[in-house]
């Protein structure tokens, strides 16, 4: 791959530049373009872990909901596990939220509750992958890094019309993506940064881009190819596998839900959830307790790598190894999947 033209690169810089000037997004964790104060680190952290697999919109609320109750970094590293997990429920991929538990006590721990301002620095923290470090270091302390999420990688393969399929493109698409971005001295970090990802995710769209409102129309090679849509290349998708189990409702005298803490490790690892069966490993093989079980139906719940239907099955009773909820404080603290089957469980 040869590299790209400089006269290009420094057009589409600017362009860019100029278009953010006048469109960015006005988030709760961003500070205005070209603002002589940074973003507090602690809440571009935050935010781009909750923004990883879901939407601004979705993760909006959330976001507002973890800063109110934990304003600071060191807040919620003194947080209960059971309180994070059930505010977390609903953003799903609930690895993250122990991850962002870990990270927070090591913040508080290691580094006197300061976030390390250094690229590598943060790399080094627990749960801190490649890009959110990157993010955290353009977006909160101002330093050059490659900032690469999925809506980079669509703008860059199709600007430069990358031909190689993802995920095997992905080193292709930093390389041009670290080309592109400029020095601090010619444009603030965490303005590039975020400029590219709201162009991505605004303009730059998987399915019918605003090719006509965007910025570096006349520089992309996907658009004078007539068909965008065709690019980032992708690998042919592979059906999910389908598995199958039991959740267990089961609702004493006083209308209180028995449930169960997960094991740390594992799907779903460390959150409370109803007693299952039969499909994950090391989940039990039966009902929690002998009881007039009747079955009330089915939901069904997409993970990441397969598809999953749980039978419910609803009865009256009690057990001492449960842990016992009100109907109301056990839906706020079950992830989606438990929820849909508590939900259905307490229909009747």
């Amino acid at each position: 791959m040869s590299p790209p033209d400089s006269d290009r690169l420094a057009a589409i810089r600017n362009a860019l530049a100029h278009w953010y000037s006048l469109h960015a997004r006005a988030l709760p964790w961003r500070m205005p373009p070209g603002s002589a104060e940074r973003a507090d680190p602690y809440r571009v952290w935050l935010s781009e872990v909750m923004l990883q697999q879901t939407t601004v919109p979705h993760a909006t609320p959330y976001f507002h909901a973890f800063t109110t109750r934990w304003p600071t970094v060191g807040a919620l590293a003194a947080a209960p596990d059971e309180a994070v997990m059930g505010a977390w429920a609903g953003l799903g991929y609930y690895a993250r939220a122990r991850n962002l538990l870990a990270c927070a006590r090591a913040v508080a721990r290691d580094h006197g509750g300061v976030f390390p301002d250094s690229e590598d620095g943060l790399r080094a923290l627990p749960g801190l992958g490649a890009y959110t470090a990157a993010a955290v270091a353009a977006i909160a302390f101002g330093r050059r890094a490659v900032v690469v999420d999925g809506n980079v990688e669509r703008v860059m393969a199709r600007l430069f019309t990358v031909e190689t399929p993802l995920p095997k493109a992905r080193p292709e698409l930093r390389v041009l993506a670290d080309a592109l971005t400029p020095e601090p001295k010619d444009f603030d970090p965490g303005d590039w940064a975020q400029a590219l990802m709201d162009l991505g995710s605004r303009i730059c769209r998987p399915r019918s881009p605003l090719c006509g409102e965007c910025p570096l129309a006349g520089d992309c090679q996907a658009r004078a190819s007539g068909t965008p849509e065709a690019w980032p290349k992708k690998l042919a998708k592979v059906s999910k596998p389908r598995r199958e189990g039991v959740v267990w409702v089961l609702v004493d005298g006083a209308g209180r839900v028995g449930l169960v803490k997960r094991p740390d490790k594992g799907l779903l690892g460390g959150m409370l959830g109803l007693p299952t069966s039969g499909w994950d490993a090391g989940e039990g093989e039966g009902p929690p307790v002998v009881a007039d079980w009747r079955d009330v139906g089915t939901v069904r719940h997409v993970f990441t790598h397969f598809e999953l239907e749980l039978t419910v099955m609803r009865a009256e009773g009690e057990a001492a190894d449960l842990i016992w909820r009100e109907v109301a404080e056990a839906r706020q603290a079950l992830p989606t999947v438990f929820r849909k089957a508590l939900d259905r469980g307490v229909a009747e």
